[in-house]
């Protein structure tokens, strides 16, 4: 009897939670000319002081042993991915065109859902206090919500070794299996090489898709095209996570699954059910970071 009532508060609970007036104002929150200028406001105005001491001792937190472990998972992955696309290249054939562009379409939507998945992960659990995972991968987002613009003078491997590791544990094992099963494997399952070439190089991007979002000057013209085509996740569309308390749009790769994801409350129901089932409240130890 406990069980059932528990069940149906949780439903109760979440069905008020997906009214639409739960949803955030897409149209006002994306204008050009309102999301440029609390972007440019952001960039331009200092820290506040209350987070000042959190932004310092973040960024503190990136030692040369972790830089060293960028560096690494950057060659690393530059090896695999060449690899993998030359074989997608030579096995190529014309009657494959419609597979090659579906792997890429599914690729780059597993991509943009999984850097959600990610991002709301860490950015709503645990804390940097976390042996190894806390310093090396938690503590990143939250000198981010601390610090929205520090992303911005990052360099390359700071920016993106992190997403070179991940995308190395998908292409080590494919690669793994062309190498073990040879020409007649790597015909059968050409499709599913392309989608993880496609998988893998967004997986990488995300978090230099995301810096980019950051940006207001300095964006090469290439870059600005992409994002204004949505290709590549437009800055006002990721201005909406940055809205306090940093509680949706979580797809930082393309963007493209925020707002069917908002609309079934997709996030929101897994906190729910996990601060239900667990106790912990989502985004406690970010609100902290953010107190200073």
């Amino acid at each position: 009897m406990e069980t059932s009532k528990v069940l149906k508060d949780m439903a109760s609970e979440l069905s008020k939670s997906m009214k639409p007036e739960a949803l955030p104002l897409i149209t006002a929150e994306t204008s050009s000319e309102y999301v440029h200028k609390r972007v440019t406001k952001d960039q331009e105005k200092p820290i506040l002081k209350k987070n000042a001491k959190s932004a310092a001792i973040l960024k503190a937190g990136y030692t040369k042993e972790k830089r060293m472990f960028e560096i690494t998972n950057m060659v690393v992955f530059g090896i695999l991915q060449v690899t993998l696309m030359a074989l997608n290249t030579y096995y190529f054939k014309q009657q494959y065109l419609g597979a090659f562009i579906m792997s890429l379409v599914f690729g780059a939507l597993l991509a943009d859902f999984m850097s959600g998945l990610v991002h709301w992960g860490a950015d709503t659990w645990g804390s940097i206090d976390i042996p190894i995972v806390g310093q090396a991968f938690i503590r990143p987002f939250r000198e981010h919500h601390v610090d929205p613009v520090a992303m911005t003078k990052h360099d390359i491997v700071e920016t993106n070794g992190d997403n070179c590791m991940l995308a190395n544990t998908v292409l080590a094992p494919l690669l793994g299996c062309c190498y073990m099963y040879g020409e007649k494997w790597m015909l059968e399952h050409y499709s599913l090489m392309v989608f993880t070439a496609t998988f893998a190089i967004y997986v990488c991007l995300t978090n230099q898709i995301h810096k980019w979002s950051h940006m207001i000057s300095g964006l090469p013209g290439w870059v600005k095209m992409l994002q204004e085509a949505h290709v590549i996740m437009p800055r006002a569309h990721h201005h909406i996570h940055h809205i306090s308390p940093h509680e949706t749009y979580f797809c930082i790769t393309g963007g493209w699954l925020n707002y069917p994801l908002e609309k079934i409350q997709f996030f929101q129901s897994l906190e729910y059910i996990i601060e239900a089932v667990t106790g912990h409240k989502p985004r406690e130890d970010d609100q902290k970071w953010l107190k200073g």
